[in-house]
């Protein structure tokens, strides 16, 4: 039998043979290593330490990782704010960021209407079919997109001059008001009919019979006219509101009482702030004491003034955007 192989194996101390680690120096003294080992910095670690690009990326990642660590103290307070990755601080961000595109909208919508708040929503069907309760009314100022044959400078076209001019299933504008001018009275939204100067008797001139109900000139408080102004309707009223049980119960409407025009609506988005307000109880906006508006002669029907618009924001997509819009919204009521 023969013995090993001398460049397998070789003697220890002890005399026992050993066999030789190729990546050790050869057995016959040359520097060479041996066929198929890798040399000493061929990227395999040796005794637990890393080669040099091992160690250089390392360096890298870690200095990455620390690049994401934002302090006050390194990068001052607004970078750390959005840069940081708290929870408690993304929670402020998200939150802000909500009520900047609130803002932005909402003073879009003031640029285009001319008007603040630029949109409002009503509870009452007194101009049902073409307005329903619920709906969210976007509301221009009188001297915007007006139409021809408008009344004066008032920037209003009424029923009885807008044959070419239709709004809301109509002729003529529909119109926000406060009632008797009083700013604490909730607004009002019906249909300009007609306009009227001082002292004239409008009931037996102009006036359409069935809406004051047969009645004469001196049979009403508002006739002859105090002051030139508008004679207005809600669509489904039966009267006249300058009728005494007319819907809103108002003088003929001034030009200065007029506080816009509507222009188009969403249907059902008015709903949003009317369920806000229902749960807070009046708190995103005050309410003013009830009022009787009158449905039939002799009838007169308590109407909550709850009627109101606004919202809050979205989660996402259209519904955040258009939420977001009402929060600028104020408080209307058709009657």
């Amino acid at each position: 039998m023969s013995g090993p192989d001398s460049g397998d194996e070789r003697s220890d101390d002890s005399g026992e043979p050993r066999r030789h680690d190729p990546s050790e120096a050869p057995l016959d003294g040359t520097d060479e290593p041996a066929r198929g080992s890798r040399s000493a910095n061929d990227g395999r670690p040796r005794n637990g330490v890393g080669t040099e690009d091992e160690e250089s990326v390392v360096q890298r990642s870690g200095s990455g990782s620390e690049s994401d660590d934002v302090s006050i103290e390194d990068d001052g307070i607004v970078r750390w704010f959005f840069g940081t990755n708290d929870e408690s601080v993304v929670l402020v961000r998200d939150i802000l960021s909500s009520v900047a595109i609130v803002a932005v909208i909402g003073l879009l919508l003031f640029g285009i209407s001319g008007v603040w708040p630029p949109l409002v929503a009503v509870e009452s069907g007194s101009m049902e079919p073409n307005m329903e309760v619920g709906d969210l009314i976007f509301v221009v100022a009188d001297d915007r997109f007006v139409g021809d044959d408008s009344t004066g400078d008032t920037g209003v076209v009424t029923h009885e001059d807008g044959e070419d001019h239709e709004k809301f299933g109509k002729a003529g504008d529909v119109v926000v008001f406060e009632p008797n001018g009083q700013a604490h009275q909730t607004p009002v939204i019906h249909r300009a009919h007609f306009w009227v100067e001082e002292g004239e008797n409008w009931v037996d001139t102009r006036a359409e019979p069935e809406y004051v109900d047969g009645a004469s000139c001196d049979q009403l408080q508002t006739c002859p006219a105090a002051h030139d102004g508008f004679i207005t309707k809600g669509d489904a009223n039966p009267y006249y509101d300058q009728y005494q049980r007319g819907g809103a119960n108002t003088d003929v409407v001034q030009p200065g009482w007029i506080t816009g025009k509507a222009s188009f609506r969403v249907p059902w988005l008015g709903y949003v702030r009317l369920t806000f307000d229902s749960i807070l109880g009046g708190m995103l906006a005050p309410q003013p004491g009830l009022e009787t508006v009158a449905d039939t002669v002799g009838t007169e029907t308590p109407v909550s003034s709850a009627g109101a618009v606004g919202a809050s924001v979205g989660a996402a997509g259209v519904a955040a955007a258009g939420t977001g819009a009402a929060m600028a919204a104020g408080r209307r009521r058709r009657r």
